[in-house]
């Protein structure tokens, strides 16, 4: 028998036959990946949290834990790994196996550290795959009610009459706090002196002694001081006004276009996870957040569901990350 002929350089060589063994290789692995995201999930799925128990964002994952056991028929464990600005949590879910059973709840926080940070273990945005949105919170420029300024104007006013005298509290270097006080500043050309505190809870107990003038702080930190007149609210940094406050402008109606200071909150994978993983996650995450319940415990916290598709997710994320990361260059800030 004359391979030679029947075959030609296939089995004459050998080299067309190794040309051919890399795509079925790859070919073998798509085919193993599919079998094994069609069996998906088999068993507890871990869904990190980069910060302390009873945070906003631990609010959303434990959420989605108690509903997506229901659709999904495993068991979902919320795990907190907190420290350094979310880099611990966020650090080892980047290094899990991208195997469809760890995934990371995050806000934007994440996007703003890859520009504070410049010696990160991992990249925020290019080592984790966006799964979806869960939802968006807002931030609310807050003032003690010795402050005389009621308004957006009056604030600017006031600052540029006493350049740095002014000061604002922010739960440390580089939270969304600060960087969307940096914003503010930025935009209206007003000059305030930042006091840091290690946590939210120290500078909103200067806050409401008057020992700090301004700060920037979540719905459902804010709300309850309002309400008692311990607080007052110039201005909130959604993009509509909030049903809670209904009556207070937002940014944008105070002349700060762009100015709005929303936080994204939502779901990411360690890169390379499976697509077709990531599409049905997708998924059963927005029917959840259908749920009334769940909607009516993220208002609690001042937050709105919200979904996307993983693309636009992405989309969101890298836009974010250039935002802020504008905003740092400008004011010069570092967290390290």
């Amino acid at each position: 028998m004359n391979l030679h002929r029947m075959f030609g350089p296939l089995a004459w060589t050998g080299r067309p036959l190794a040309s051919l063994a890399r795509p079925l290789a790859g070919v073998a692995l798509a085919l193993a990946s599919l079998t094994a995201s069609a069996a998906w999930p088999e068993r507890p799925i871990t869904f990190i949290v980069p910060y302390t128990p009873a945070t906003g964002i631990d609010l959303v994952a434990r959420q989605l834990a108690a509903h997506l056991p229901k659709t999904l028929g495993q068991t979902v464990v919320v795990e907190n790994v907190a420290g350094a600005s979310g880099n611990i949590g966020s650090e080892r879910a980047a290094r899990a196996q991208p195997d469809g059973y760890t995934f990371m709840v995050q806000v934007n926080t994440l996007v703003m550290n890859r520009s504070l940070y410049k010696s990160l273990p991992y990249d925020p945005v290019n080592d984790f795959d966006a799964v979806g949105l869960t939802s968006w919170g807002t931030l609310l420029l807050v003032a003690n009610p010795s402050q005389a300024p009621n308004t957006v104007a009056e604030v600017v006013a006031a600052a540029k009459a006493a350049p740095g005298k002014l000061n604002y509290g922010t739960p440390g270097v580089g939270t969304p706090h600060h960087l969307s006080m940096a914003l503010f500043l930025q935009q209206t050309g007003a000059d305030m002196m930042q006091v840091p505190y290690k946590g939210t809870a120290g500078a909103v107990t200067d806050l409401l002694g008057g020992r700090i003038n301004y700060m920037f702080l979540p719905v459902h930190v804010a709300l309850p001081q309002i309400k008692a007149g311990k607080l007052k609210v110039i201005a909130t940094g959604s993009a509509k006004r909030l049903s809670q406050l209904p009556d207070v402008p937002t940014l944008a109606e105070a002349g700060l276009k762009g100015g709005d200071v929303d936080m994204w909150y939502g779901v990411l994978a360690p890169k390379g996870t499976p697509p077709a993983i990531i599409e049905r996650m997708n998924r059963e995450i927005a029917a959840v957040l259908k749920a009334p319940d769940l909607a009516t415990a993220f208002e609690a916290q001042g937050m709105v569901p919200a979904t996307s598709t993983p693309a636009q997710f992405r989309d969101l994320i890298g836009k974010d990350a250039q935002r802020w990361a504008d905003v740092v260059k400008k004011s010069n800030i570092t967290a390290e």
